[in-house]
């Protein structure tokens, strides 16, 4: 039995809010778009390091945009 294939792990350039992490990694992972970003506002509350986890995975991961 095959697994189905993933969608590669890229900036989603079409459904960005701020530079697609979010999106990103949504679609990757088969998540809502949504509830990944309320996540991601709602762990701000909390001591940690989201927003240099952002800024990473910003610099890191590539933009689906061709060109």
């Amino acid at each position: 039995m095959t697994s189905p294939a993933r969608m590669p792990l890229r900036r989603d350039s079409h459904h960005k809010v701020v530079a697609g992490v979010c999106a990103g990694l949504a679609r990757r992972y088969g998540l809502s778009r949504r509830g990944l970003r309320l996540a991601f506002v709602v762990s701000c509350i909390l001591p940690g390091p989201q927003f240099v986890a952002y800024l990473v995975l910003w610099v890191v991961i590539p933009s689906d945009r061709r060109g």
